[in-house]
């Protein structure tokens, strides 16, 4: 019911608000990964699971009903077309392989991957659609020509920085402190990179991994 309540906002807020597809897609992104936060901390990886199979029952329907359908259309960009589908499908199954290894490999750090993930990666997009200028390709498997921006990058670097922190502040295992704080912008930049060369689609996956495994060595 709540990943359900989750797309319904999305598309409430794209067919009935006219917001691009970019920030609609998004808050779903950044609502399902915070619900991954809480669902790590209170039932550990069986509740991430059935979050996951959730979404998986919430984004079948909408590929089910398709273009035009409210749910559908808030989370399918139109400059994918032709393969608007498959930008939906693809992500979906880079963000359950992110985060069942990070889980595997990291354990409990994969909560960082999760915060960045959710807010890092989610801080490209609708900042690169506002004030993105400085155009960069990015690498595709599909054929399908798109690019991320300068700017998207840096709005990457600064919310993974503050996922960052915020993972800190709910890690029993690290907690603030000048040590652990001094590696976190070079973590951040690190992630900002990994996103800006990470396939289309893909980066969901990347975004989870990176941070985790880099905060597993670094702290």
């Amino acid at each position: 019911a709540w990943s359900y309540l989750c797309l319904r906002l999305a598309a409430y807020l794209k067919c009935e608000k006219g917001l691009r597809t970019g920030y609609t897609r998004k808050t779903y992104h950044v609502l399902i990964f915070m619900t991954a936060v809480a669902a790590q901390a209170v039932w550990g990886l069986p509740g991430v699971f059935v979050l996951g199979s959730a979404v998986t029952l919430v984004l079948a329907y909408a590929v089910a009903r398709g273009a035009g359908h409210p749910l559908y259309e808030a989370i399918a960009r139109e400059q994918d077309a032709p393969r608007r589908t498959y930008y939906v499908v693809v992500p979906y199954f880079a963000t359950l392989l992110g985060g069942l290894a990070s889980n595997l490999m990291f354990g409990p750090v994969s909560v960082f991957g999760y915060l960045v993930g959710g807010v890092g990666d989610a801080a490209g997009e609708p900042a690169g659609a506002r004030w993105g200028r400085h155009r960069y390709p990015a690498p595709s498997f599909t054929g399908v020509k798109t690019t991320r921006s300068v700017e998207g990058s840096a709005a990457v670097l600064l919310g993974s920085l503050a996922a960052l922190v915020a993972g800190l502040a709910v890690s029993p295992q690290f907690g603030v402190s000048a040590r652990t704080l001094a590696p976190l912008p070079a973590v951040a930049a690190a992630c900002a990179l990994v996103e800006a060369v990470s396939p289309h689609g893909w980066d969901n996956a990347t975004m989870q991994l990176a941070p985790s495994a880099l905060v597993s060595a670094l702290l």
